[in-house]
């Protein structure tokens, strides 16, 4: 039977994850796997993760957004795998529409959902409610709301196990984080893949957890040294897919 392996990478986010943990069993009725890739933390994270019963890999250290993913990446049975971030709660159909999406074509490789809070076409243009109206106004099933994109953001990055196979695993070039999601879609863009926002899932994202807590100044000055990082392997800027 097909299975979604989830990955989740964390850093001192222990109510966040426990929150999300909760969604996803709350909301989740097809097989999947939950892999935590612990972070560093020292707020009592590796203490949810065994309660809960869940995978968890637990770093001595912050290593990364990219490299935390690539470690639950490598550790992941399930044909697809899914890319979350702690601080998503996931509604209603969420992961069944997002597979519809996934598999309705063989070049289909990257799919993500709307949200209330990300960079690009995956923001709602609608003012945000609460989840539970937001999920029964937006997430019926409805192919006729999926929409070709060159981007999807990696709060929510579901993507076939085929595709892993053939461009590999993110380039941790752009830890701590910032465009390895960017650089993940351009190669699956050069592998022959399409990207789809499944605008049939809507999910809520707190946003920027891990980096809110840094100054805005050092944040801005990643933003734009990664982007640098990705015009010089790549010869393009990546803002002009947003």
């Amino acid at each position: 039977m097909n299975k979604t392996s989830i990955i989740i990478p964390t850093y001192n986010g222990k109510e966040l994850l426990k929150d999300c943990l909760y969604s996803i069993k709350r909301h989740t009725q097809i097989p999947y796997e939950i892999i935590v890739v612990d972070n560093g933390s020292t707020d009592g994270t590796a203490d949810v993760c065994r309660q809960e019963g869940i995978t968890f890999i637990s770093l001595a250290s912050n290593i990364g957004f990219p490299a935390a993913c690539n470690m639950g990446l490598k550790l992941a049975s399930g044909d697809t795998l899914l890319l979350l971030n702690n601080d998503v709660i996931v509604s209603r159909n969420w992961l069944q529409n997002m597979l519809n999406c996934l598999n309705s074509r063989a070049d289909i490789g990257i799919v993500g959902p709307l949200t209330n809070y990300a960079s690009g076409k995956q923001q709602i243009d609608m003012p945000y409610t609460n989840l539970e109206e937001m999920a029964n106004q937006l997430n019926e099933p409805d192919s006729g709301k999926w929409m070709h994109v060159d981007r999807i953001v990696g709060l929510c990055f579901l993507f076939k196990r085929d595709l892993m196979d053939q461009i590999g695993l993110l380039d941790e070039r752009f830890s701590p984080g910032h465009f390895e999601d960017d650089d993940y879609c351009y190669r699956a863009r050069g592998a022959g893949y399409k990207l789809r926002i499944a605008g049939d899932v809507f999910i809520f994202h707190h946003g920027s957890a891990s980096f809110g807590r840094q100054e805005e100044s050092r944040v801005k000055q990643l933003i734009e040294s990664n982007r640098h990082k990705f015009i010089a392997k790549w010869g393009v800027d990546p803002i002009i897919y947003v």
